[in-house]
């Protein structure tokens, strides 16, 4: 048997894309599958049933999906996109741009427990928003990589304006949980004396707070020094 030379780039980690590693991997060719998305799976993934057949679309899907996820000539690279191809049949030349996923992959089991912990919900994607998901997730439970990633969306306009660079989301967000102590752990991060300078801070991150646009800034300051007085009258500290 003629020996296969070289590497197949799949781009798109549908149905289609899959099927194609699928089967280029098992003629012999290593197959690099990019997928912009967490996971791959598609449009498929996230049906319900199959037309005109009306079949299970994940009982079609997810065999393919755990092959391709265990494949060893198979190398999924997700959060990917392809930048630029050049050369000529045979010996191309592919630049692939490959987003974070802020999650160590070979240390993630896959377990969840980073999940109950988050206390920041956004808009499930996935489900087309009718639900929340936390910003620490896992697109869907079959998903392939079984991994977690963090929704990061840059500095906060808060943050960026603190002149100690406090991460006022962060403890906001556990204070709305009414995680109280942990919240005053991550101001602490930043500030030894929470509850002073939740009483003489001029507060500079209410200025920038995006919240402004719609009505009024939250209160972060007061939420700060509430957060410390709450831990402080519970003698925890």
């Amino acid at each position: 048997m003629e020996d296969k030379v070289g590497a197949v780039l799949v781009v798109g980690g549908g149905i289609a894309g899959i099927q194609s590693s699928l089967d280029l991997a098992e003629s012999g060719y290593y197959v690099y599958l990019i997928e912009s998305s967490p996971a791959i799976g598609g449009r498929m993934a996230q049906l319900d049933k199959t037309f005109p057949t009306n079949d299970c679309a994940m009982c079609i899907i997810s065999p393919k999906l755990v092959e391709a996820g265990r494949h060893l000539n198979i190398d999924i690279l997700t959060k990917s996109e392809l930048i630029s191809l050049s050369g000529e049949a045979g010996n191309f030349t592919a630049r692939i741009r490959r987003q974070p996923r802020y999650i160590d992959m070979a240390k993630c089991t896959g377990c969840a427990d980073c999940v109950e912990v988050c206390p920041v919900e956004l808009e499930n994607e996935f489900n087309e928003g009718l639900d929340r998901r936390r910003a620490i997730y896992r697109p869907y439970p079959q998903a392939v990589p079984n991994s977690f990633l963090v929704t990061k969306r840059g500095t906060s306009p808060c943050k960026a304006a603190c002149p100690a660079e406090t991460s006022a989301q962060g403890y906001v967000a556990l204070i709305e949980a009414g995680r109280y102590e942990e919240a005053l752990e991550v101001i602490r991060e930043y500030n030894p004396f929470p509850a002073s300078v939740g009483r003489v801070c001029t507060h500079p991150c209410e200025v920038k707070c995006s919240r402004g646009k719609l009505d009024s800034p939250v209160s972060i300051c007061s939420l700060k020094r509430f957060a410390a007085d709450w831990v402080y009258a519970q003698g925890s500290v």
